[in-house]
């Protein structure tokens, strides 16, 4: 995932038990195929080239099981790891907030979300019965990506969509090349784990 062409656009499958999605990005090319399996007490990510599942680009597994702070590490198609992504804890309960770090345990970047009460109407109104499917054309919270010094360098948007199954990331700010796929797989792991919160 390098050199990439923004806007990156995630769509997730509505048609399996599995919690995936395909990103692709300014041109319609694939960067990625994104499958999560359910009912995993202990998180594990796989990312694919495409649909066909014939080449494992990288994993991403928790640290633990199911937890709050939990910390999900990225590892190349080698097993090597080179970062992970943590969740701030119970900080992310009201407003998700987590934290891009290297293969050295040094945070880079900070992924935040940007407003709290749109996820809460998300959630209330989710649960109504009909006007719940709905919810995704209404409520679309958007997290922001910043680097050490506090500048925005991406963001992430949830897109006006039935059953709320699109987001797109965009470029806001300048971004190291070197970083950008541990920006990426942060955003991947980030919306899997927000999706399933609500």
């Amino acid at each position: 995932m390098k050199n990439l062409q923004f806007p990156i656009d995630f769509v997730f499958r509505i048609s399996t038990f599995s919690n995936d999605f395909t990103a692709t990005d300014a041109y319609g090319h694939t960067v990625g195929y994104i499958r999560q399996k359910m009912f995993k007490l202990k998180e594990e990510i796989k990312i694919y080239a495409d649909t066909s599942q014939n080449q494992l680009n990288y994993t991403i597994k928790a640290d633990r099981w199911l937890d709050f702070s939990a910390a999900y590490a990225f590892y190349d198609a080698n097993g090597k790891e080179f970062g992970k992504i943590v969740r701030k804890g119970w900080r992310s309960i009201w407003k998700a907030k987590y934290q891009i770090v290297d293969d050295n345990g040094t945070p880079e970047y900070t992924i935040e979300e940007e407003n709290g009460w749109i996820k809460v109407a998300d959630s209330l109104f989710g649960e109504v019965p009909v006007a719940g499917i709905l919810t995704g054309y209404f409520f679309n919270p958007a997290y922001k990506v910043m680097d050490k010094s506090g500048t925005k360098i991406a963001r992430l948007k949830k897109i006006p969509s039935f059953f709320g199954r699109k987001f797109q990331v965009t470029k806001e700010g300048p971004m190291d090349e070197g970083d950008s796929e541990r920006i990426m797989l942060g955003l991947m792991m980030m919306i899997l784990l927000e999706r399933r919160r609500g």
